[in-house]
């Protein structure tokens, strides 16, 4: 299983120094694009996206989580840092699995 990222061009840039694939997306029809031509790799496990991203698909990435098939999907900081709107990790898992870690 693959990790894949939809970013901004510089987190994009920095993930792929470290091997990990990914889109530049800068807008929401872009960004719905990447989503549903990545619904045909079976190979790619999580979809890595950042939070400003996020924040522009939520109803669509919302009813994608609760699909019981397809990859995980991960919001993660950009270069500018998180916005705070997220728990820790421990948080995120517990509301996404219902169990601690």
């Amino acid at each position: 299983m693959k990790f894949f990222l939809i970013g901004d061009r510089e987190t994009v840039l920095a993930f792929s120094l470290a091997g990990v694939e990914g889109r530049v997306a800068e807008s929401k029809a872009e960004i719905l694009t990447i989503f549903k031509q990545l619904k045909y790799c079976s190979n790619i496990g999580i979809i890595m996206i950042t939070e400003r991203l996020a924040e522009q698909v939520h109803p669509f990435l919302q009813s994608m989580l609760m699909q019981k098939e397809g990859p995980l999907i991960l919001e993660i900081p950009d270069r500018h840092g998180s916005l705070q709107r997220k728990g820790s990790v421990e948080e995120v898992v517990l509301s996404a699995l219902g169990m601690k870690i």
